[in-house]
């Protein structure tokens, strides 16, 4: 059984309210005792309202319960885009809310590989500049997808702009930023881009091939600058 099922399968068997010892839960799923106590400290990491101790027992809170459902991955994407857009509030309430779904959301995520024309991290905290960042998001995404070429300018850091031809080949989120990764066609070389600090993209009508040399896995984070 993956570590995702089980977990799902844990959740099931304390949905009934009562109090359930983590050697009588291994027993019934076939695992180690330490494997139970394992995923419980990741279903209270994750938000799931489990009370409980080892050597005690678990049992889970009363809470709202929902079928489960099967997401598109492009309702998952705009899901966790809705999460952080609802993590930029004012309102505590509902920025704890959006980290906590979050987190639930990621823990019964399935273990999958993606493709690199397909990868890019979900976003779980909000952009620096939300409305900015989500106006490009559909164009990057897109060209990522097609291996299209894109047309950037560029707002640097010391707020001049500069325009440059790219190969877009990764979305990446750190701390409060969205990153895109790409090979440089005007500098010929890497360069990693702030999302919301892009004044405006366009697709190309050309489009690339891996090359070696200017794929994602050539690229080398700590010999290249953005």
């Amino acid at each position: 059984m993956r570590r995702t099922d089980r977990l799902f399968e844990i959740i099931q068997i304390l949905r009934d309210g009562k109090l359930h010892r983590a050697q009588d839960i291994a027993e019934r799923l076939e695992v180690s005792t330490r494997t139970i106590y394992r995923d419980m400290d990741t279903l209270v990491a994750s938000g799931v309202p489990v009370e409980g101790e080892r050597g005690v027992g678990y049992m889970v809170r009363e809470q709202i319960s929902l079928p489960p459902l099967t997401l598109t991955p492009e309702e998952l994407e705009a899901l966790n885009l809705g999460m952080a857009i609802v993590a930029e509030a004012a309102d505590p309430d509902l920025k704890a809310a959006a980290l906590s779904l979050a987190a639930k959301v990621d823990a019964v995520l399935p273990e999958q590989t993606i493709a690199e024309a397909d990868a890019w991290k979900f976003a779980v905290y909000p952009f620096s500049d939300a409305a900015r960042a989500l106006a490009h998001m559909p164009t990057l995404r897109a060209a990522i997808k097609a291996r299209q070429k894109l047309q950037l300018t560029y707002r640097r850091i010391d707020g001049t702009l500069t325009e440059r031809k790219i190969r877009p080949l990764h979305m990446e989120y750190w701390g409060r930023v969205w990153t895109l990764t790409a090979w440089c066609e005007t500098r010929g070389d890497f360069r990693v881009f702030r999302v919301d600090l892009i004044e405006d993209t366009s697709a190309l009508p050309e489009l690339f091939v891996d090359e070696p040399g200017k794929r994602l896995q050539d690229y080398d984070p700590y010999g290249n600058s953005g």
